[in-house]
């Protein structure tokens, strides 16, 4: 081996030694690594520290402070939440329909042609008043009836007092006289039966050389609801032309779940409620049905309304409240105290300090009184009216904070 191999081999041999060296030296890096991790780790945990106590901070409810004379100004009444008796209500949906005991069709009865026509279509018709007027043959020919029979009772009258003075004078014989009783007799007979079907008909004697005139009129006050007929236009006996309701009193319809049925019986009192508007009646329900839906499962319940104002409309949607008994609950705030703030429901219960949006969930309400779950106790002082006051003022501050 050569000089030169020799100082190769050395050199490789040592490189070799330095490199096993490294490798097996403990790394000292790795441990000032694990330091600044730690140092990482400590800014971090103080990073988190501080969030957290910005969060704890933000967590805190917002105080609106308002002094006695400020309450007072506002209108705001305090009360304390306490136990209470709260009335069960079932709301049930329903409908506004008319009230079918004053609601009639017209029908002519008799065939004709419309010559006029004195109605409109939502106008406001007083009993008696006339509607329509149709040309009928078969009214003609009942007329024609009633005149002829009254013809044979006058003549029949006339005879029967002409052969009562020849039977008292002893000209002629009694079988005469009776005779021409008799004959009277059926002579008024026939013509009562002729007024009899023109009353039918709702029709009387023809005022005048118009036989065969048919007037329609209104059979009570009420709302032309329905309109079929025109001028010169031909129609059938049984045709509906006018549908006449009196809307001073309206049904508001409503079906009710067999488990329900227990809960809702007649005579009982209801508040109904517009759902498209802010509108609420009382009154009473009038009827309960005997039988259940085939397919629905309901029966189909009603309440009477008084309408003088006609704003309960047929076809207009309304929810029914049913009152269906007491019930005891823990804490109880007047309903009107909730509002909602962030997008949940809360009180505003009184502190030292001030007003605090107390989140809470509500339960059973009837109106007057809402039941709380959560969130509040008995013996708190809340805002009980005017709320929407602290509500205003909460939303203030949180714009401000905002800028």
């Amino acid at each position: 081996m050569s000089k030169k191999q020799t100082i190769i081999i050395a050199v490789m041999v040592v490189i070799a030694l330095l490199l096993a060296a490294l490798l097996l030296k403990p790394r000292g890096d790795a441990h000032d690594d694990d330091g600044h991790g730690d140092d990482g780790s400590a800014v971090a945990a103080a990073s988190t520290g501080v969030a957290g106590r910005v969060a704890a901070a933000d967590a805190v409810p917002e105080v609106i402070a308002l002094n006695e004379a400020q309450i007072k100004t506002a209108g705001i009444v305090l009360a304390t939440a306490a136990p209470a008796q709260i009335s069960t209500i079932l709301t049930l949906p329903g409908e506004i329909r008319f009230n079918e005991d004053r609601t009639a069709h017209v029908v002519p009865k008799l065939a004709g042609v419309v010559v006029a026509v004195h109605a409109e279509l939502g106008q406001t018709v007083k009993r008696g008043q006339l509607l329509a007027v149709v040309a009928s043959s078969a009214l003609s020919e009942q007329r024609s009836e009633l005149l002829s029979a009254q013809r044979r009772l006058a003549l029949a009258s006339t005879t029967l007092e002409r052969e009562r003075r020849l039977w008292q004078d002893k000209i002629s014989a009694e079988q005469d006289y009776l005779q021409a009783r008799q004959a009277m007799n059926e002579a008024d007979i026939a013509v009562q039966n002729a007024k009899q079907k023109l009353s039918v008909l709702g029709a009387g004697a023809a005022a005048g050389a118009q036989l065969n005139q048919l007037q329609l009129r209104a059979p009570f006050d009420g709302v032309v609801m329905e309109k079929h007929l025109a001028l010169g236009e031909a129609i059938k006996e049984d045709a509906n032309v006018f549908t006449i309701s009196d809307l001073t009193t309206v049904w508001a319809d409503f079906a009710v779940p067999a488990q329900d049925l227990n809960r809702v019986r007649v005579g009982e009192s209801v508040i109904v409620r517009a759902s498209a508007f802010e509108a609420q009646a009382s009154g009473k329900i009038s009827y309960v049905g005997s039988l259940l839906g085939e397919q629905t499962r309901t029966a189909n319940a009603r309440v009477a309304l008084a309408n003088p104002q006609r704003a309960w409309r047929p076809g207009l949607f309304v929810n029914v409240d049913v009152q269906s008994g007491l019930s005891e609950a823990a804490v109880t705030v007047a309903s009107g105290a909730l509002q909602t703030v962030d997008g949940q429901p809360a009180v505003f219960v009184r502190t030292r300090q001030g007003f605090v949006a107390q989140p809470v969930k509500p339960g059973r309400s009837d109106g007057k009184l809402t039941e709380i779950l959560q969130g509040l106790s008995a013996g708190a002082v809340y805002a009980a009216a005017n709320s929407y006051v602290l509500k205003a003022e909460l939303g203030k501050d949180s714009a401000e904070h905002e800028h």
